[in-house]
């Protein structure tokens, strides 16, 4: 619950102002230097006082809330997944695929790449790996809708409802993204986010990612767990 302007107490002098207000901001200035930190340095460069330096804060603040880089990069990630951030919605499955391939291979490819630094250093900290996959398990979460709207629209078969691996969908149609850039550390090909998603739908609607039925397994049970 955020302060309201000009709102009193019932004495009828102004509230001091909520120590979460300045808490905020500090906590918004510290994030921000540990993402410029960490995609100008790589992991190997992140330190407490250089992110305090950048942030312009005291370096006990930082070691107070945060202790080490470990808790750094654990806060910098989970504030990844308190952004208000939609799955795209263009009116096809192919659409929003491809839309959402745009996004993943822009933010691979800016250099410095934050996106691309935050995973390198997921391997450097158990912790943060722990927070980098709650993100992923979120965020594919949140696209599953894109297959609940193709099989409203008539996209893929009305089955696919119960029957289909939604998350096995978005990461086939997403991975050739992460390989190119990533792995293989190519140039990006601005074709490739639309292959990849054409290559996706083509492969759900011909039964690729249906999940077999378990006569023995409850209804829970039948699709994966991520």
């Amino acid at each position: 619950m955020t302060d309201s302007p000009g709102a009193t107490d019932p004495a009828g002098a102004a509230p001091e102002r909520r120590p979460g207000g300045r808490t905020a901001r500090v906590r918004a200035q510290v994030l921000d230097a540990v993402r410029a930190e960490l995609a100008e340095t790589g992991h190997e460069g992140l330190t407490v006082e250089g992110v305090a330096a950048r942030a312009g804060v005291h370096r006990t603040t930082v070691y107070r809330r945060w202790r080490d880089v470990g808790g750094l990069l654990v806060d910098v990630i989970d504030a990844a997944g308190e952004t208000d951030w939609r799955p795209p919605d263009t009116g096809s499955l192919r659409g929003d695929l491809t839309a959402l391939n745009r996004e993943i291979q822009e933010s691979l490819v800016v250099r410095p790449s934050f996106a691309v630094a935050l995973m390198a250093a997921s391997f450097h900290s158990e912790r943060a790996a722990r927070a980098q996959t709650r993100l992923w398990a979120d965020r594919y979460a949140q696209c599953e809708i894109l297959v609940e709207r193709a099989v409203e629209r008539g996209e893929l078969p009305a089955r696919a409802a119960t029957d289909l691996d939604a998350r096995g969908l978005l990461i086939a149609a997403t991975a050739p993204l992460y390989h190119q850039v990533v792995l293989l550390r190519a140039d990006p090909d601005p074709l490739l986010p639309e292959r990849a998603a054409e290559a996706a739908v083509l492969a759900a609607a011909a039964g690729a990612f249906s999940v077999p039925r378990d006569v023995d397994a409850g209804p829970g049970d039948r699709r994966p767990d991520g």
